[in-house]
Protein backbone atom coordinates (compact mmCIF):
# COMPACT_ATOMS: atom_id res chain seq x y z
CA UNK A 1 0.00 0.00 0.00
CA UNK A 2 1.05 3.61 -0.49
CA UNK A 3 0.55 6.34 2.10
CA UNK A 4 -1.00 9.69 1.29
CA UNK A 5 1.31 12.71 1.42
CA UNK A 6 -0.59 13.94 4.48
CA UNK A 7 -0.10 10.69 6.39
CA UNK A 8 3.56 10.48 5.38
CA UNK A 9 4.22 14.01 6.64
CA UNK A 10 2.26 13.41 9.84
CA UNK A 11 4.36 10.34 10.65
CA UNK A 12 7.57 12.31 10.06
CA UNK A 13 6.24 15.08 12.32
CA UNK A 14 5.30 12.63 15.07
CA UNK A 15 8.85 11.29 15.12
CA UNK A 16 10.23 14.84 15.33
CA UNK A 17 7.91 15.65 18.23
CA UNK A 18 8.61 12.41 20.11
CA UNK A 19 12.36 11.88 19.70
CA UNK A 20 13.77 14.56 21.99
CA UNK A 21 16.79 14.51 24.26
CA UNK A 22 16.47 14.60 28.04
CA UNK A 23 19.07 14.40 30.80
CA UNK A 24 17.63 12.40 33.67
CA UNK A 25 14.17 11.07 34.41
CA UNK A 26 11.68 13.32 32.63
CA UNK A 27 9.32 14.10 35.54
CA UNK A 28 12.09 15.46 37.81
CA UNK A 29 13.47 17.27 34.78
CA UNK A 30 10.08 18.83 34.06
CA UNK A 31 10.08 20.06 37.67
CA UNK A 32 13.61 21.41 37.23
CA UNK A 33 12.55 23.09 33.98
CA UNK A 34 9.59 24.77 35.67
CA UNK A 35 11.87 26.02 38.47
CA UNK A 36 14.39 27.28 35.94
CA UNK A 37 11.65 29.17 34.09
CA UNK A 38 10.51 30.82 37.33
CA UNK A 39 14.06 31.73 38.37
CA UNK A 40 14.71 33.36 34.99
CA UNK A 41 11.98 35.90 35.73
CA UNK A 42 13.45 36.88 39.11
CA UNK A 43 16.11 39.50 39.77
CA UNK A 44 17.14 38.07 43.16
CA UNK A 45 17.48 34.60 44.65
CA UNK A 46 14.25 33.05 45.96
CA UNK A 47 13.74 32.63 49.69
CA UNK A 48 10.83 30.17 49.45
CA UNK A 49 9.37 27.86 46.82
CA UNK A 50 6.06 26.01 46.75
CA UNK A 51 5.46 23.33 44.14
CA UNK A 52 2.05 21.83 43.53
CA UNK A 53 2.03 18.54 41.61
CA UNK A 54 -0.43 16.05 40.23
CA UNK A 55 -0.09 12.65 41.87
CA UNK A 56 1.64 10.92 38.97
CA UNK A 57 4.46 13.44 38.97
CA UNK A 58 4.97 12.93 42.70
CA UNK A 59 5.03 9.19 42.03
CA UNK A 60 7.68 9.49 39.31
CA UNK A 61 9.93 11.92 41.20
CA UNK A 62 9.84 10.70 44.79
CA UNK A 63 12.60 8.08 44.56
CA UNK A 64 14.74 8.87 41.52
CA UNK A 65 18.24 10.38 41.69
CA UNK A 66 18.48 13.83 40.06
CA UNK A 67 21.52 14.13 37.76
CA UNK A 68 24.31 16.65 38.43
CA UNK A 69 23.32 17.04 42.10
CA UNK A 70 25.91 14.81 43.73
CA UNK A 71 23.36 12.09 44.46
CA UNK A 72 20.40 14.11 45.70
CA UNK A 73 16.99 12.64 44.98
CA UNK A 74 13.36 13.59 45.15
CA UNK A 75 11.20 16.62 44.45
CA UNK A 76 13.02 19.34 46.45
CA UNK A 77 16.31 18.30 44.83
CA UNK A 78 14.78 18.67 41.36
CA UNK A 79 13.38 22.11 42.24
CA UNK A 80 16.66 23.38 43.67
CA UNK A 81 18.70 21.94 40.79
CA UNK A 82 16.55 23.71 38.23
CA UNK A 83 16.70 26.95 40.19
CA UNK A 84 20.50 26.91 40.37
CA UNK A 85 20.82 25.88 36.71
CA UNK A 86 18.67 28.86 35.61
CA UNK A 87 18.79 27.85 31.92
CA UNK A 88 15.19 27.28 30.81
CA UNK A 89 16.22 27.50 27.15
CA UNK A 90 17.83 24.06 27.57
CA UNK A 91 14.38 22.63 28.39
CA UNK A 92 14.72 18.89 29.22
CA UNK A 93 18.51 19.19 29.21
CA UNK A 94 18.39 22.03 31.73
CA UNK A 95 20.58 20.21 34.25
CA UNK A 96 23.43 19.96 31.75
CA UNK A 97 24.15 23.58 32.75
CA UNK A 98 25.29 22.38 36.20
CA UNK A 99 28.80 21.34 37.17
CA UNK A 100 30.56 20.17 40.33
CA UNK A 101 30.99 23.75 41.54
CA UNK A 102 27.20 24.09 41.70
CA UNK A 103 26.74 21.25 44.21
CA UNK A 104 27.63 23.40 47.26
CA UNK A 105 25.25 26.09 45.94
CA UNK A 106 22.46 23.51 45.76
CA UNK A 107 23.24 22.19 49.22
CA UNK A 108 23.16 25.72 50.65
CA UNK A 109 19.88 26.51 48.91
CA UNK A 110 18.34 23.29 50.22
CA UNK A 111 19.05 24.60 53.73
CA UNK A 112 18.14 28.26 53.21
CA UNK A 113 15.24 28.15 50.74
CA UNK A 114 12.48 25.82 51.96
CA UNK A 115 10.65 23.87 49.26
CA UNK A 116 7.07 23.02 50.15
CA UNK A 117 5.55 20.14 48.15
CA UNK A 118 1.77 19.83 47.77
CA UNK A 119 -0.43 17.41 45.85
CA UNK A 120 -2.79 19.12 43.43
CA UNK A 121 -6.49 18.34 43.34
CA UNK A 122 -6.71 18.29 39.55
CA UNK A 123 -8.32 16.40 36.70
CA UNK A 124 -5.03 16.53 34.78
CA UNK A 125 -2.67 13.56 34.98
CA UNK A 126 0.28 15.90 34.39
CA UNK A 127 0.28 19.32 36.05
CA UNK A 128 2.94 21.42 37.75
CA UNK A 129 2.24 24.76 39.45
CA UNK A 130 5.37 26.31 40.96
CA UNK A 131 5.47 29.52 43.03
CA UNK A 132 8.84 31.14 43.72
CA UNK A 133 9.16 34.10 46.09
CA UNK A 134 11.50 36.53 47.77
CA UNK A 135 10.78 39.81 49.61
CA UNK A 136 9.89 41.75 46.45
CA UNK A 137 9.12 39.14 43.81
CA UNK A 138 6.44 36.49 43.37
CA UNK A 139 6.57 34.32 40.22
CA UNK A 140 4.08 31.58 39.34
CA UNK A 141 4.52 29.11 36.44
CA UNK A 142 2.35 26.25 35.22
CA UNK A 143 3.12 23.21 33.05
CA UNK A 144 0.24 21.10 31.78
CA UNK A 145 -0.22 17.68 30.15
CA UNK A 146 3.28 17.45 28.67
CA UNK A 147 6.77 17.83 30.09
CA UNK A 148 7.59 21.05 28.22
CA UNK A 149 4.11 22.53 27.77
CA UNK A 150 4.51 25.84 29.60
CA UNK A 151 1.04 27.39 29.65
CA UNK A 152 1.24 30.18 32.25
CA UNK A 153 3.73 32.63 33.75
CA UNK A 154 2.79 35.39 36.19
CA UNK A 155 5.02 37.84 38.08
CA UNK A 156 3.80 40.06 40.90
CA UNK A 157 0.22 39.64 39.72
CA UNK A 158 0.96 40.46 36.06
CA UNK A 159 0.32 37.71 33.51
CA UNK A 160 3.36 37.39 31.25
CA UNK A 161 2.36 34.24 29.34
CA UNK A 162 -0.93 32.45 28.87
CA UNK A 163 -1.35 29.65 26.36
CA UNK A 164 -5.00 29.81 25.29
CA UNK A 165 -4.83 26.28 23.82
CA UNK A 166 -3.81 24.68 27.09
CA UNK A 167 -6.96 22.60 27.52
CA UNK A 168 -7.08 21.34 23.94
CA UNK A 169 -3.89 19.64 22.88
CA UNK A 170 -1.41 19.70 25.74
CA UNK A 171 1.28 20.95 23.39
CA UNK A 172 0.96 18.12 20.86
CA UNK A 173 0.76 19.36 17.30
CA UNK A 174 0.20 16.19 15.28
CA UNK A 175 -2.80 13.89 15.74
CA UNK A 176 -1.53 10.57 17.13
CA UNK A 177 -4.82 8.83 16.30
CA UNK A 178 -3.59 8.72 12.70
CA UNK A 179 -1.24 5.94 13.77
CA UNK A 180 -2.13 2.34 12.96
CA UNK A 181 0.01 -0.76 12.56
CA UNK A 182 -0.60 -1.27 8.83
CA UNK A 183 0.34 2.32 7.98
CA UNK A 184 3.37 2.23 10.26
CA UNK A 185 4.74 -0.77 8.37
CA UNK A 186 3.98 0.93 5.04
CA UNK A 187 5.73 4.10 6.24
CA UNK A 188 8.81 2.12 7.27
CA UNK A 189 8.92 0.55 3.81
CA UNK A 190 8.37 3.79 1.89
CA UNK A 191 10.06 6.53 3.90
CA UNK A 192 12.98 8.37 2.35
CA UNK A 193 15.42 7.56 5.12
CA UNK A 194 17.02 11.01 4.80
CA UNK A 195 13.77 12.51 6.14
CA UNK A 196 14.31 10.78 9.50
CA UNK A 197 17.98 9.78 9.55
CA UNK A 198 19.23 12.49 11.90
CA UNK A 199 16.54 11.77 14.51
CA UNK A 200 17.06 8.00 14.48
CA UNK A 201 20.85 8.14 14.46
CA UNK A 202 20.83 10.51 17.43
CA UNK A 203 18.48 8.15 19.27
CA UNK A 204 20.71 5.15 18.58
CA UNK A 205 23.93 6.98 19.51
CA UNK A 206 22.67 8.42 22.80
CA UNK A 207 20.73 5.40 24.00
CA UNK A 208 23.44 2.87 23.20
CA UNK A 209 26.02 5.09 24.92
CA UNK A 210 24.12 5.11 28.22
CA UNK A 211 23.51 1.36 27.90
CA UNK A 212 27.27 0.82 27.61
CA UNK A 213 27.77 3.09 30.62
CA UNK A 214 25.30 1.01 32.63
CA UNK A 215 27.14 -2.19 31.74
CA UNK A 216 30.55 -0.69 32.54
CA UNK A 217 29.83 0.85 35.94
CA UNK A 218 27.65 0.03 38.93
CA UNK A 219 24.31 1.84 39.01
CA UNK A 220 21.34 0.98 41.19
CA UNK A 221 20.57 -2.73 41.35
CA UNK A 222 22.79 -3.48 38.31
CA UNK A 223 20.03 -5.41 36.54
CA UNK A 224 21.72 -5.11 33.15
CA UNK A 225 25.04 -6.44 34.42
CA UNK A 226 23.32 -9.36 36.14
CA UNK A 227 21.63 -10.42 32.90
CA UNK A 228 24.70 -9.75 30.74
CA UNK A 229 27.01 -12.10 32.66
CA UNK A 230 30.11 -10.45 31.15
CA UNK A 231 28.84 -11.29 27.66
CA UNK A 232 28.15 -14.95 28.36
CA UNK A 233 24.51 -14.70 27.33
CA UNK A 234 22.15 -15.40 24.44
CA UNK A 235 21.07 -12.76 21.94
CA UNK A 236 17.65 -12.20 23.63
CA UNK A 237 19.43 -11.90 27.00
CA UNK A 238 21.89 -9.42 25.52
CA UNK A 239 19.03 -7.28 24.22
CA UNK A 240 17.41 -7.31 27.65
CA UNK A 241 20.71 -6.58 29.39
CA UNK A 242 21.58 -3.54 27.30
CA UNK A 243 18.12 -2.00 27.67
CA UNK A 244 18.06 -2.63 31.42
CA UNK A 245 21.57 -1.25 31.85
CA UNK A 246 20.52 2.03 30.26
CA UNK A 247 17.78 2.32 32.84
CA UNK A 248 20.12 1.31 35.66
CA UNK A 249 22.28 4.30 34.79
CA UNK A 250 19.47 6.75 34.05
CA UNK A 251 17.46 6.05 37.21
CA UNK A 252 20.52 6.42 39.39
CA UNK A 253 21.94 9.78 38.44
CA UNK A 254 23.88 9.23 35.21
CA UNK A 255 24.34 12.59 33.49
CA UNK A 256 24.28 11.26 29.90
CA UNK A 257 21.32 12.33 27.72
CA UNK A 258 18.68 9.88 26.50
CA UNK A 259 16.39 10.13 23.49
CA UNK A 260 12.83 9.87 24.79
CA UNK A 261 9.50 8.58 23.44
CA UNK A 262 6.12 9.52 24.89
CA UNK A 263 7.98 11.81 27.26
CA UNK A 264 9.92 8.87 28.73
CA UNK A 265 13.60 8.01 28.49
CA UNK A 266 12.96 4.49 29.73
CA UNK A 267 10.51 3.96 26.89
CA UNK A 268 12.90 5.58 24.40
CA UNK A 269 15.64 3.16 25.44
CA UNK A 270 13.38 0.10 25.53
CA UNK A 271 12.08 0.81 22.04
CA UNK A 272 15.50 1.32 20.46
CA UNK A 273 18.31 -0.52 22.24
CA UNK A 274 17.13 -4.15 21.74
CA UNK A 275 16.57 -3.51 18.03
CA UNK A 276 20.12 -2.13 17.72
CA UNK A 277 21.55 -5.15 19.55
CA UNK A 278 19.70 -7.56 17.24
CA UNK A 279 20.66 -5.65 14.08
CA UNK A 280 24.34 -5.64 14.96
CA UNK A 281 24.40 -9.30 15.99
CA UNK A 282 22.57 -10.36 12.81
CA UNK A 283 24.76 -8.25 10.53
CA UNK A 284 21.94 -6.09 9.21
CA UNK A 285 22.70 -2.96 7.21
CA UNK A 286 22.54 0.48 8.81
CA UNK A 287 19.47 1.40 6.76
CA UNK A 288 17.70 -1.82 7.81
CA UNK A 289 18.45 -0.87 11.42
CA UNK A 290 17.06 2.64 11.00
CA UNK A 291 13.82 1.39 9.45
CA UNK A 292 13.38 -1.22 12.20
CA UNK A 293 13.95 1.32 14.98
CA UNK A 294 11.42 3.58 13.25
CA UNK A 295 8.85 0.76 13.42
CA UNK A 296 9.52 0.27 17.13
CA UNK A 297 9.28 4.00 17.86
CA UNK A 298 5.96 4.46 16.08
CA UNK A 299 4.41 1.26 17.46
CA UNK A 300 5.39 2.40 20.97
CA UNK A 301 3.84 5.81 20.35
CA UNK A 302 0.70 4.20 18.92
CA UNK A 303 0.29 1.96 21.96
CA UNK A 304 0.81 4.88 24.36
CA UNK A 305 -1.72 7.14 22.59
CA UNK A 306 -4.73 5.45 24.19
CA UNK A 307 -2.98 5.05 27.54
CA UNK A 308 -1.80 8.62 28.06
CA UNK A 309 1.48 10.19 29.10
CA UNK A 310 1.36 8.99 32.75
CA UNK A 311 -0.78 6.27 34.28
CA UNK A 312 -0.74 3.21 36.52
CA UNK A 313 0.24 1.16 33.44
CA UNK A 314 4.00 0.66 33.05
CA UNK A 315 4.98 2.36 29.79
CA UNK A 316 7.92 0.00 29.32
CA UNK A 317 5.38 -2.68 28.37
CA UNK A 318 4.33 -0.64 25.34
CA UNK A 319 7.94 -0.07 24.37
CA UNK A 320 8.71 -3.78 24.83
CA UNK A 321 5.96 -4.55 22.31
CA UNK A 322 7.48 -1.90 20.07
CA UNK A 323 10.93 -3.47 20.16
CA UNK A 324 9.42 -6.89 19.42
CA UNK A 325 7.74 -5.36 16.37
CA UNK A 326 11.02 -3.73 15.35
CA UNK A 327 12.87 -7.03 15.64
CA UNK A 328 10.17 -8.73 13.57
CA UNK A 329 10.56 -6.05 10.87
CA UNK A 330 14.35 -6.43 11.02
CA UNK A 331 13.87 -10.11 10.15
CA UNK A 332 11.66 -9.35 7.14
CA UNK A 333 8.32 -9.28 8.92
CA UNK A 334 5.51 -7.17 7.54
CA UNK A 335 2.02 -6.33 8.78
CA UNK A 336 0.93 -9.89 9.54
CA UNK A 337 4.05 -10.83 11.48
CA UNK A 338 4.17 -7.54 13.35
CA UNK A 339 0.46 -7.56 14.22
CA UNK A 340 0.77 -11.05 15.73
CA UNK A 341 3.91 -10.05 17.61
CA UNK A 342 2.14 -7.08 19.19
CA UNK A 343 -0.96 -9.03 20.21
CA UNK A 344 1.08 -11.88 21.65
CA UNK A 345 3.26 -9.48 23.65
CA UNK A 346 0.34 -7.43 24.95
CA UNK A 347 -1.34 -10.58 26.22
CA UNK A 348 1.61 -11.32 28.52
CA UNK A 349 2.38 -8.27 30.66
CA UNK A 350 -0.45 -5.76 30.15
CA UNK A 351 -1.49 -4.50 33.56
CA UNK A 352 2.02 -4.28 34.99
CA UNK A 353 1.88 -1.32 37.35
CA UNK A 354 3.93 1.86 37.27
CA UNK A 355 4.91 2.70 40.84
CA UNK A 356 7.25 5.52 39.99
CA UNK A 357 10.71 6.04 38.56
CA UNK A 358 13.41 4.14 40.46
CA UNK A 359 15.96 1.34 40.21
CA UNK A 360 13.38 -1.41 39.67
CA UNK A 361 12.35 0.17 36.34
CA UNK A 362 15.37 -1.59 34.84
CA UNK A 363 13.97 -4.98 35.83
CA UNK A 364 10.58 -4.13 34.35
CA UNK A 365 12.29 -3.08 31.14
CA UNK A 366 14.10 -6.43 30.99
CA UNK A 367 10.79 -8.25 31.34
CA UNK A 368 9.09 -5.99 28.77
CA UNK A 369 11.80 -6.69 26.21
CA UNK A 370 11.52 -10.41 26.92
CA UNK A 371 7.76 -10.20 26.34
CA UNK A 372 8.23 -8.39 23.03
CA UNK A 373 10.78 -10.94 21.81
CA UNK A 374 8.59 -13.83 23.00
CA UNK A 375 5.67 -12.36 21.05
CA UNK A 376 7.72 -12.59 17.84
CA UNK A 377 9.15 -16.03 18.66
CA UNK A 378 5.60 -17.31 19.18
CA UNK A 379 4.67 -16.21 15.67
CA UNK A 380 7.83 -17.79 14.24
CA UNK A 381 6.80 -21.09 15.80
CA UNK A 382 3.19 -20.96 14.61
CA UNK A 383 1.80 -20.11 18.04
CA UNK A 384 -0.47 -17.23 18.99
CA UNK A 385 -3.08 -15.93 21.41
CA UNK A 386 -6.61 -15.66 20.06
CA UNK A 387 -9.54 -13.30 20.44
CA UNK A 388 -11.31 -14.13 23.69
CA UNK A 389 -8.06 -14.94 25.51
CA UNK A 390 -8.48 -12.38 28.27
CA UNK A 391 -8.23 -8.85 26.90
CA UNK A 392 -7.14 -10.08 23.46
CA UNK A 393 -9.69 -9.32 20.74
CA UNK A 394 -9.60 -10.30 17.08
CA UNK A 395 -7.63 -7.66 15.21
CA UNK A 396 -4.49 -5.91 16.41
CA UNK A 397 -6.10 -2.46 16.55
CA UNK A 398 -8.97 -3.79 18.66
CA UNK A 399 -6.53 -5.34 21.14
CA UNK A 400 -4.52 -2.11 21.29
CA UNK A 401 -7.76 -0.23 22.00
CA UNK A 402 -8.56 -2.68 24.81
CA UNK A 403 -5.19 -2.02 26.44
CA UNK A 404 -5.75 1.73 26.22
CA UNK A 405 -9.11 1.28 27.90
CA UNK A 406 -7.59 -0.94 30.59
CA UNK A 407 -4.86 1.56 31.37
CA UNK A 408 -6.75 4.85 31.14
CA UNK A 409 -10.06 3.76 32.66
CA UNK A 410 -9.71 0.42 34.41
CA UNK A 411 -6.47 1.26 36.23
CA UNK A 412 -7.38 4.80 37.31
CA UNK A 413 -8.33 3.58 40.78
CA UNK A 414 -5.13 1.53 40.92
CA UNK A 415 -3.16 4.67 40.13
CA UNK A 416 -4.69 6.55 43.04
CA UNK A 417 -4.02 3.68 45.43
CA UNK A 418 -0.39 3.39 44.28
CA UNK A 419 0.11 7.09 44.98
CA UNK A 420 -1.52 6.77 48.41
CA UNK A 421 0.75 3.86 49.28
CA UNK A 422 3.86 5.71 48.13
CA UNK A 423 2.97 8.88 50.03
CA UNK A 424 2.64 6.90 53.26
Amino acid sequence: MSLTKETYQAYCDILKEELRLAMGCTEPIAIAYSASVARSYMEQEPTSITINLSGNIIKNTKSVVVPATGGMHGIPAAVIAGTVANKPELVLEVLSALNSEDIPKMQAMMENCPVEVKELDTTHIFEIVLVMKNESEDVRVRLLDRHTNLVYVEKNGQVLLRNEQEEEDGGIKTDRTLLNVEDIVAFADEVDIEDVRELLERQIECNMAIAEEGLTNDYGACIGKIIYKNGECSLPEKARAFAAAGSDARMNGCEMPVCIISGSGNQGMTASIPVVVYARELGKSHEELLRAVLVSDLITTHLKTGIGCLSAYCGAISAGCGCGAGIAYLNGGKFKEIAHTIVNALAVLSGTICDGAKSSCAAKIAMAVESGILGYEMYQNGSQFYGGDGIVTKGVENTIANVGRLASQGMSGTDKEIIRIMLQ
